[in-house]
């Protein structure tokens, strides 16, 4: 089969390019200049990576990028009084706490403590309830990226059965309620698995457009898909690779040699899903510094 593997990496630098335009704009017509801060707790060395990517595309596109780099002992308190100063800053748009957070840490309390017109991941309570009506003003950056993805490769969703492969708050649930909404890039059918969901197979043998965010590598296999299907791997994961000078090597949880001989559209790992999640997440951040405007 003739398959369709999306480069994201091409993909997010066309959009942030856009999205550098209408930074120049919004900045010679108001003088606001979009800032986002990210707060980073511990040394994990993949987030701090990630964290390190997240400001660099923030700078290029002319924003104002603030890291926040916290050691692991920090307290709830400490975190959620650095994220009340950032709130009522006027020149930060952006507030972004990177996750995992260390287990001494509620997640919950941090994530609900951020204004939620600065959510720009859009994990707090009231941006999550509002996605469950439609009424979002800022789409989770990942579920966002990978309805970015689908746009971009002709893909409709009208109508399809979208397996997702997983549960998680920041992928799992909301690209199952954007898939299921009324309206352009929905309106399909949905059904969500997990670890607990038997015969799991015969499931992801029907789906048309298979989202997989389980976390296992190489998770999905060739005799698990239909040819034909769309294949999203939102999944990274470490893998032992002595051929690597690093001793490791990144794979999604989609076994790409098997899965895209079957699959008409698919996206790697890396290079897939990972840089529209950080585009994404620079498009919420000026719409908050243009709604910040009017």
């Amino acid at each position: 089969m003739d398959t369709q593997v999306i480069n994201g990496v091409e993909l997010a630098a066309e959009i942030r390019l856009q999205i550098l335009d209408k930074v120049k704009i919004l900045k010679k017509t108001t003088g606001i200049i979009p800032g986002l801060s990210v707060i980073l707790v511990g040394n994990d060395p993949a987030s701090n990576v990630y964290v390190k990517s997240k400001q660099k595309a923030a700078m290029e596109i002319g924003m104002n990028a603030v890291d926040y780099l916290l050691p692991e002992t920090v307290k709830d308190s400490d975190v959620i009084q650095l994220i009340k100063n950032l709130n009522s800053d006027e020149s930060v748009h952006g507030i972004l706490v990177q996750l995992p957070l260390p287990e001494n840490l509620s997640k919950t309390k941090i994530i609900d403590s951020i204004d939620p017109n600065k959510d720009v991941d859009g994990l707090h309570t009231l941006n999550m309830g509002k996605l469950m009506t439609g009424r979002q003003i800022f789409p989770p950056a990942t579920p966002y990226g990978i309805q970015k993805i689908l746009l971009s490769a002709g893909v409709s969703v009208s109508s399809k059965h979208v397996v997702v492969l997983g549960r998680s708050e920041i992928v799992g649930k909301p690209i199952s309620l954007l898939m299921s909404q009324k309206g352009v890039m929905g309106d399909a059918t949905v059904t969500v698995c997990h670890s607990k969901t038997r015969n799991i197979e015969s499931i992801t043998n029907q789906a048309d457009i298979l989202i997989a965010a389980i976390g296992m590598p190489n998770f999905v296999t060739g005799s698990m898909v239909k040819d034909g299907v769309v294949v999203i791997d939102v999944g990274i994961n470490r893998v032992v690779d002595a051929q690597n000078r690093r001793g490791y090597k990144l794979v999604g949880d989609v076994f790409f040699e098997e899965v895209s001989k079957k699959a008409s559209v698919i996206t790697p790992v890396p290079g897939g899903v990972g840089p529209m999640t950080i585009a994404m997440l620079l498009e919420n951040t000026f719409k908050s510094a243009s709604i910040s405007s009017l």
